[in-house]
């Protein structure tokens, strides 16, 4: 900073200048040059700055014309004067400003002393630790006074024991490198390296290096040129001298390696920004920390006091209650700081609706390890897939030798196993990851004889734990998954009703046959085979898909049949036969062509199929290698089980793992509510926002990556690497979207990366975030790393990701460092323009629209809704516009709470005097905000957002219950056209593509009506926790009037704030 760096200099009128800032010697001012300026007007005298603000968060950023060109991470403004004025910066890398930001803000905290206090920052707490670890290690090593230091390999180990991250290669070579430069700097007569006094000025050496003129980099050895590595530096050195230095580790050496390479630059920066003597956090700074970045509510004194003692390496830390920067290291690496959210990690969702109301974990061919066609059979392939939490697995069973039925698929070259063999390990596994009931598909290819064998094994291996109870007449759903907690459902054919013989003759199901069909019709060039994909067929008809041919027919076993119960297996013909005839336990079976197909033509058909039955996608004949369909493409239209080749690795394995972590792992999953409800509008392959669901804004950010190891089985480059990472969105078609960041050469130990990326995610509840670290190559870039996981399960704030490799797998303490936060989509995006009066902003303002059904008795009854909607529309969003206007005065960035917008506000509102401009009143249910006196133009218009913010709260408090309840009431009486729509449609004299017309846009406003109560029933609930974040924030900031400091957090004022009870509405779930 006293060298000086150059930035450019953003201002009001669309213009952006290049500058030469540096600090001047005596720290007390910040100059540029050139400038028109006389020299001394071009400058800012530190003690007048109030304030460094990160990312683009003032009035010039966000009014420029240049705010989409300018990166939010290299963005920083420095808030100034008595005026609040603002110069705006941008740096070349967000590296370079955090560099800044974070010097700037030592000098503000501790003014002209700065460099004394830095120079004095001895980080006792950290030197404590490591001398005493240190001196373990040499009682331990057997060397007394340790004045002679430790042997290299035990300081090597002792680096790795505390920093397992670390690579031994790596510790060990910058040992030896400090030693070659201690042994040239000694020849040369000049003190050695590494001393005690250097160690203690490196504990400090960020901020020092930050602020002084090279300032901390004398003690650091300079880096080793090729040649003296690969000679081993012994030219023009004494050998015995060098081998007894390299022999030995000081303690000085070894605090001076452990800083090197056991500093993470990114964490310190982050510990700064919250600690208040900035080297280590005490229990309020973590408190802050928790509850500000990081989403925990409640957090208390004593909640930080137990992280401390968890993660704090110092006994010195742990008894003074203070979490050191290695200590919040630790915490941030640890599980409890992963982006999964450890909630999730055990059954959290409602297991008591019905089955077909759940995402099945599912496995295609069990029992193969290998491809389709040639592959072996062999039991660990139940093993593994049970203990993933399978709940669905295929057993292909046909005539074997001596009378024993065998699994294999029939037509191929795949070895066979025995059928008890296969029936005693899924006896033994079936419950070991989940209690919940497994669905056993039996595919039965065996003869009446060896079917009273597979009979026999049945009923000894499984017993009792074999579902048989038939669902009871007049029953509209299946069973929940809790109350069929510890069976197995076979799901197979069944003789039909009223058979009254000991056989029956039944529909063969016989997926290996099709694999050999079209492998025969591959080779013979007839396109896409027996299904006819191939032209399309332009009706759009699905009889199209199935197959012409007479299916084969087979005889059946009665006792055999009765088995099966809950899971009969029927052919699919078409939706609108399925919809009059297909009974709740008949379960459809379909190939990925036909339901690929199906979702592509009829979207919205397979969406309400699947509400109602159970659907099964098993992988297309064609993928013999055993490849994998994307699971997504057939969730997004409710199929419950979609069966996947478990020993093939992959993105799609990765997608189907990460899936069902949600829900612990269970195997069951809830689907979306729009995919549950009987009436609802929703198609597969929307490309646009998803009727009465509420878009969310994800905001990664992408800090860095630590200990990233090179791709399997490259040798090209050696150890080197150079990493970059995707960010991935998989869900419907309008969500999915990816992002790169910039490439990192040459560093996978702890490339910085510090890109900041958004997505739009319009259906939330069916969306994966997939992280992907690659090897930059100048052909095929290599896999390194990833990891996925459902949007639900994401934990805001600062988070570490463990990365899995390609076969799922743990990459040992390979991780990415990241920053993550949900906003709705107003609390982010492009920011709002000034000017704009609530008037215009309602002019331009969307609202729900209703559809014309062309049927008069229920449109009027639709029509009845419009205000109520707009009324909802106009609460909810004036509420929200007026929290973002403010947010982006407080100068925080488009992901922060009301909370941080008050902390900030904190260290901004300070007069001369040390006294605040402005207090809180908290006696109010809504906390006031009150000016001790005259304010500058910036905090009026602060106090004046402020309360309209207020207004448009209670407003939402206040009238939403009433527009809530008629909201309601109009879906109430709209469905009691339901069950007679069709009827009335007809004598309405509605032709058919009407009638169907009819249906839909009913459903659509049904949707619509539940859609917009849901949100402003939210918006009540995020009202009353905005209430909650101000009164904290204030009370936390000393803002608060009439009370003092962490005194108490009265909640109760807030606890009036009830929200209003209302009655869920008719055909929810």
């Amino acid at each position: 900073m006293m060298e000086g760096t150059e930035f450019r200099k953003v201002r009001s009128n669309s213009r952006v200048y290049q500058r030469y800032y540096l600090l001047e010697s005596d720290l007390q001012a910040l100059r540029w040059e050139p400038s028109k300026k006389e020299s001394d007007k071009a400058r800012i005298a530190v003690p007048s700055i109030r304030e460094v603000r990160t990312g683009r968060n003032t009035e010039t950023f966000r009014t420029n014309g240049v705010y989409d060109q300018i990166s939010e991470d290299c963005a920083f403004s420095i808030i100034y004067g008595e005026t609040y004025e603002a110069l705006d910066l941008v740096a070349n890398s967000a590296e370079v400003a955090n560099v800044w930001v974070t010097g700037l803000r030592y000098l503000i905290l501790y003014g002209k002393h700065a460099i004394d206090m830095m120079a004095s920052s001895e980080d006792s707490l950290r030197l404590a630790w490591l001398a005493e670890t240190f001196s373990s290690m040499v009682v331990s090593d057997g060397q007394g006074g340790g004045e002679v230091g430790i042997s290299l390999r035990s300081a090597v180990g002792l680096i790795r024991s505390v920093n397992p991250g670390v690579r031994s290669e790596k510790v060990e070579h910058r040992f030896k490198e400090l030693h070659r430069v201690k042994e040239r700097m000694n020849g040369a007569g000049t003190s050695g390296v590494g001393t005690v006094a250097g160690a203690e000025a490196k504990v400090g050496a960020s901020v020092v290096a930050v602020i002084g003129s090279g300032a901390g980099d004398e003690d650091r050895a300079p880096a080793v040129t090729g040649a003296e590595e690969r000679d081993g530096g012994e030219s023009g050195a004494n050998t015995d001298t060098r081998r007894g230095i390299e022999g030995r580790v000081t303690k000085e050496e070894f605090i001076e390696v452990f800083h090197d390479l056991c500093t993470r630059p990114e964490i310190y920066f982050l510990l700064v920004q919250f600690s208040s003597n900035k080297e280590y956090l005490d229990t309020k700074d973590l408190m802050r920390f928790l509850e500000v970045e990081q989403g925990m509510a409640q957090v208390t004194e004593d909640t930080s006091l137990e992280l401390i003692q968890s993660h704090e390496p110092s006994e010195e830390g742990r008894r003074q209650g203070c979490l050191s920067l290695d200590g919040f290291t630790r915490y941030l690496t640890s599980l409890e700081s992963h982006l999964f959210d450890p909630e999730h990690s055990q059954v959290c969702q409602d297991m008591s609706q019905p089955l077909s109301h759940y995402y099945i974990n599912s496995s295609h061919n069990t029992y193969l390890i290998e491809d389709q066609f040639r592959g072996p059979a062999d039991i660990t392939g139940y093993i593994r897939a049970l203990k993933m939490g399978c709940r669905c697995v295929e057993v292909d069973v046909w005539d074997g030798p001596d009378d024993e039925p065998v699994v294999y698929t029939g037509h191929t070259l795949t070895s066979p196993v025995k059928f008890n063999c296969v029936l005693d390990v899924i006896g033994r596994f079936a419950f070991e990851a989940s209690e919940f009931p497994l669905i056993l598909c039996l595919e039965n290819h065996c003869s009446p004889c060896q079917q009273r064998v597979m009979l026999q094994h049945l009923r000894k291996i499984l017993g009792e734990r074999l579902y048989t109870e038939p669902l009871r007449e007049g029953e509209g759903y299946l069973p929940s998954p809790n109350a069929l907690r510890g069976k197995i459902l076979l799901k197979g054919q069944k003789l039909e009703e009223g058979c009254g013989g000991a056989e029956g003759d039944v529909t063969d199901e016989d997926e290996g046959a099709e694999m050999c069909q079209r492998m025969k019709a591959g080779n013979s060039g007839e396109g896409e085979g027996e299904w006819g994909q191939k032209g399309g067929g332009g009706g759009g008809s699905i009889k199209s898909l199935t197959p012409p041919t007479t299916p084969k027919r087979f005889q059946l076993v009665k006792e055999l049949s009765d088995l099966v119960t809950l899971c009969k297996s029927v052919r699919f013909t078409d939706f609108q036969l399925s919809f009059s005839t297909q009974k709740p336990w008949e379960l459809c079976s379909f190939n990925e062509t036909l339901a690929v197909r199906c979702a592509s033509e009829h979207p919205g058909d397979f969406v309400n199929y699947n509400k109602r039955f159970l659907s099964r996608v098993y992988p297309s004949a064609m993928r013999i290698d055993s490849s994998n369909m994307n699971p997504q493409d057939l969730w997004k239209c409710g199929c419950q089980i979609v069966a996947l080749n478990y020993q093939t690795p992959g993105l799609m394995m990765d997608l189907n793992i990460a899936w069902f972590r949600q829900n612990g792992n269970c195997g069951y999953v809830l689907r979306p509510a729009i995919m549950r409800q009987e009436v609802s509008y929703f198609s597969a392959d929307t490309r646009d926002s998803v009727p009465g669901v509420s878009p969310q804004l994800l905001h990664v950010k992408v800090i860095s990556g630590q200990n990233l190891p090179r791709p399997r089985g490259s040798g090209a480059k050696g150890d080197v690497v150079d990493p970059y990472v995707y960010v991935e969105i998989h869900g419907i078609p309008a969500d999915c979207a990816e992002r790169r960041t910039r490439t990192v050469v040459q560093n996978g130990d702890n490339p910085i990366f510090d890109e900041s990326f958004e997505f739009q995610i319009n259906l939330p509840e069916l969306a994966m975030v997939r992280f992907v670290v690659l090897d930059d190559e100048f052909i095929g870039d290599e896999f390194i790393g990833q990891y996925t996981i459902p949007l639900e399960c994401l934990q805001p704030g600062y988070r570490h990701i463990p990365l899995q490799s390609l076969m799922g797998e743990d990459l040992p303490y390979a991780m990415l460092f990241v920053h993550v936060a949900l906003t709705n989509r107003r609390g982010g995006g492009k920011p709002y323009k000034r000017g704009l009066s609530m008037r215009k902003a309602r002019r331009g303002r969307d609202y729900a629209a209703l559809r014309d059904l062309g049927i008069k008795e229920v449109d009027e009854v639709f029509k009845m809704a419009g205000p109520q909607l707009k009324e909802a529309t106009d609460l909810r969003e004036n509420m929200q516009n007026s929290v973002a206007v403010f947010r982006e005065l407080c100068g925080v960035s488009a992901v922060a709470n009301l909370m941080q917008c008050v902390l900030a506000l904190g260290s901004r509102v300070v007069g001369a005097d040390g006294d605040p401009l402005m207090l809180f009143e908290l006696r109010e249910q809504y906390p006031s905000m009150e000016p001790q006196g005259p304010l500058p133009d910036v905090l009026r218009r602060v106090v004046s957002t402020y309360e309209t913010m207020i207004q448009a709260s209670r407003a939402v408090m206040e009238l939403s219950g009433g527009v809530y309840d008629r909201i309601l009431q109009i879906q109430t009486t709209a469905m009691k056209f339901h069950e007679t729509l069709h009827s009335i449609a007809v004598k309405e004299g509605l032709n058919d593509r009407k009638v169907t017309r009819a249906v839909e846009s009913f459903s659509w406003n049904i949707t619509i009506l539940k859609g917009q109560a849901d949100l402003l029933k939210r918006a009540m609930t995020e009202v009353q926790e905005n209430m909650k974040q101000v009164h904290y924030a204030a009370l936390t900031s000393n803002l608060s009037k009439g009370v003092t400091g962490e005194a108490t957090r009265p909640r109760r004022s807030l606890d009036t704030i009830q929200e209003r009870a209302t009655a869920p509405a008719r055909g929810s779930p």
